[in-house]
């Protein structure tokens, strides 16, 4: 029963992350918001969270949940379902179509450690090699925290292998 109680919370919690997104008074309110404790995997944590329904879904389909489920110490940007909404539909054709592409795509939102993309300074960009092999930057513009150009949520979920970073935009790779 507390198991049940405590995802619900965190659940709860996780989404009021998806609506209050970046929201802070200040950037240093931002940066000190604490991380809520999700009592699962990033996948769960995912799963658990309407607003990443499409993420879970292409996890699903690129046959990559149990890698995310399992590998510990990573840190996922996850792009919610308005972020995907907003990329151009002939473009999620190509990439849901194609397995490899759909795979590149979505390793570019992982790397490894425990990262946290608001504590990097204002001025300069700083580059995290992702599990697709390329890089991403963490940075800030406009008071926000941002990697690449996707706007960060304030609040981290960390998970039992990582932490969740909700964003608002697709990272796209090289391809």
């Amino acid at each position: 029963m507390k198991t049940t109680l405590t995802s619900l919370a965190a659940t709860a919690a996780l989404s009021l992350t998806m609506i209050s997104g970046a929201n802070a008074d200040s950037f240093g309110d931002c940066a000190s918001t604490n991380a809520v404790t999700f009592d699962g995997s990033i996948v769960d944590a995912a799963i658990a969270t309407p607003a990443l329904s499409t993420l879970v879904h292409l996890v699903v389909a690129a046959d990559l949940a149990d890698a995310l489920a399992t590998t510990e110490n990573i840190t996922v940007f996850a792009p919610t379902n308005d972020a995907f909404a907003a990329l151009p539909a002939e473009l999620v054709d190509v990439v849901v179509g194609n397995t490899d592409l759909l795979t590149a795509v979505l390793t570019y939102h992982v790397t490894t450690g425990q990262q946290d993309p608001r504590k990097m300074s204002a001025n300069i960009a700083t580059r995290r090699a992702t599990l697709n092999g390329q890089s991403v930057y963490f940075g800030r513009a406009n008071g926000e925290a941002r990697v690449n150009m996707a706007e960060v949520s304030c609040q981290p979920v960390k998970t039992d292998n990582g932490i969740v970073w909700v964003i608002d935009s697709v990272l796209l790779p090289a391809l």
